[in-house]
């Protein structure tokens, strides 16, 4: 799905408050009625509100259901894409928006400049691509391919990346400075360098290796693991820019982080340990070995006296950053308190090796037998096994909210005596109303 902002000069402010109305509709309703969106638009009158809905469904911005029950439409993607855009515009973060420079599972990646011209990053989140497949056919979650559903489950990954980004860099970890994110939209910094997936040669491969393995043990030891650390996430900075720096490399894509409290932590941690063994064994044929003759433990590989890390041996918390971005994990045994489980639910996928995806995913190799010890509680996998199916509506919920939806369409059609604004925006059957009428019944 490529951006294209060539309209977005176009829209006036009354197009950007209908499509915000739509947007704010579609978080309790799959196809947001059209008298609905007028309301929340605060436009004067029904002529200028059909005026802006049709200039927004030729640009495909929001679309119409097929065989509907009632007259309404839907946010697209392109919509969600130029709101968070919109935000980012007023903000001042993003002044232009330049080519299409990588595509990934999850999102899509493009060069943007701010209003000094300044080279940025703008990473947009599309989850519903293809990590939800699984997810989708184990329970119909979001029903009908609901689109506002993946665009929400794409909001929270872009929140939770940026969180990740904006702490790990204040805490000194060599990763892109977070500068701005909107709806599913994250704003970083522009790494000059390649993936290391495209590295050639290095000069000092060992020392890369030492000073990778030490990345991966450090955020442990700040409570969190990356569960994707591999080649393709691993930006290798050009020479005169890695001459500024205290590290040459970039880690780079966090949704997927869990805490070292998460049930799977040894698991994720070992399997991002052999992926970048994998890595520099094929690319390199650099595959140390421990050496107890040594007495050097401050880094891994040839001259140390361990050529890798151990979980049980080698993470020792030494602050809790799980705790304070709210990690996948942290909460059943740190606070008490359950984290966003529809957002574990989504990113999980990503975590997973799947033997039939493409050749270029590999650098997730299975962690050999000998590197893993058979050591997890198995009480603790079947309450993790709980917690996640408790983000999944029951049938009776999601009975309850069709028929909310029905009785709010039908209250639209009537004038809407019996309809108020919550919090949010959107509308709620008024309780109050429903007593009085069953009382002039009876």
């Amino acid at each position: 799905m490529k951006l294209d902002t060539s309209h977005m000069r176009y829209l006036t402010s009354d197009d950007f408050k209908v499509l915000q109305a739509v947007e704010i509709g579609s978080r309790n309703h799959e196809l947001v009625p059209t008298e609905m969106i007028h309301s929340m638009g605060g436009m004067k009158s029904p002529s200028g509100t059909n005026r802006a809905i049709g200039d927004l469904a030729k640009l495909k911005l929001i679309s119409r259901l097929r065989n509907a029950k009632y007259d309404g439409f839907r946010l697209t993607y392109n919509g969600y894409d130029y709101l968070a855009l919109k935000s980012m515009l007023n903000r001042n973060t993003v002044y232009s928006v330049g080519s299409q420079i990588g595509v990934g599972k999850e999102s899509d990646i493009y060069s943007v400049s701010d209003p000094k011209g300044a080279q940025k990053v703008l990473k947009i989140h599309r989850l519903g691509r293809t990590s939800f497949k699984t997810v989708k056919n184990n329970r119909d979650y979001l029903r009908n391919n609901q689109s506002s559903g993946w665009m929400y489950l794409s909001r929270l990954a872009a929140n939770k990346e940026y969180e990740f980004m904006e702490i790990l860099h204040k805490n000194d970890f060599a990763v892109p400075i977070p500068y701005d994110y909107s709806r599913h939209c994250v704003l970083m910094e522009w790494i000059r360098g390649i993936p290391m997936k495209q590295l050639r040669k290095h000069n000092d491969y060992k020392r890369l290796y030492s000073d990778l393995m030490n990345f991966i043990v450090k955020l442990a030891n700040h409570g969190l693991i990356h569960c994707d650390f591999n080649e393709f996430n691993i930006i290798i900075r050009d020479k005169e820019d890695a001459a500024k720096h205290e590290f040459d490399f970039v880690v780079i894509d966090f949704p997927q982080c869990v805490s070292i409290e998460h049930t799977d932590a040894k698991q994720y941690f070992d399997r991002d340990v052999e992926g970048i063994r994998a890595f520099f064994e094929k690319k390199f044929r650099y595959k140390p070995s421990h050496d107890p003759t040594m007495f050097d433990t401050e880094g891994y590989g040839e001259g140390y006296k361990y050529a890798y890390p151990n979980f049980n041996r080698d993470v020792n918390r030494i602050k809790s950053l799980d705790v304070e971005v709210k990690a996948s994990g942290y909460a059943k045994k740190m606070t008490g308190v359950r984290e966003d489980k529809d957002l574990e639910k989504a990113v999980m996928k990503m975590r997973i090796n799947d033997p039939n995806e493409d050749e270029e995913d590999d650098g997730l190799s299975d962690f050999s037998a000998e590197d893993v010890e058979d050591d997890e509680d198995d009480d603790d996998d079947e309450d993790e096994e709980e917690d996640i199916n408790d983000v999944f509506a029951s049938d009776d919920e999601e009975k309850d909210l069709e028929e909310e939806n029905e009785r709010i369409i039908d209250a639209l059609s009537s004038g809407g005596k019996k309809l108020k604004m919550d919090k949010l925006g959107n509308y709620i059957i008024d309780e109050d109303d429903d007593e009085d009428e069953e009382e002039e019944t009876k």
